[in-house]
């Protein structure tokens, strides 16, 4: 389970969609605490911070409808509450980046390294 605080523009298809899903498993735990993966450093990283994880998911939105996909699966926004800034990490930046280029895939290929 991660979600990543990398531009979801340097995502390939696979992590992009994957991290989605995440993300939405993330926000039912949370949002209707829910006892499957609320142990999970990647969850309570984002425990109050609820708004922070609302905004992730419209940067993934986002992405996805650029590159063609169709969404339906909104967020209740109302249920967005705590901090809009998350400042908590798994892996720090850089050690995530180093993580997308040991991956057999297409993230980070011809892609800007930026921060969302």
């Amino acid at each position: 389970m991660r979600i990543w605080d990398v531009d979801p523009a340097i995502l390939c298809r696979v992590h992009l969609l994957g991290e989605h899903r995440e993300l939405h498993a993330i926000w039912v735990v949370l949002t209707q605490q829910r006892s499957g993966y609320s142990r999970h450093p990647e969850t309570r990283r984002w425990q109050g911070k609820l708004r922070a994880l609302h905004a992730r998911h419209e940067a993934l939105v986002q992405e996805m409808e650029r590159r063609g996909y169709r969404h339906a699966s909104p967020l209740d926004a109302a249920l967005a509450t705590g901090s809009a800034v998350q400042d908590e990490w798994v892996d720090s930046l850089d050690r995530q980046f180093d993580l997308l280029r040991e991956k057999p895939c297409e993230c980070l290929r011809d892609r800007p390294l930026t921060t969302p």
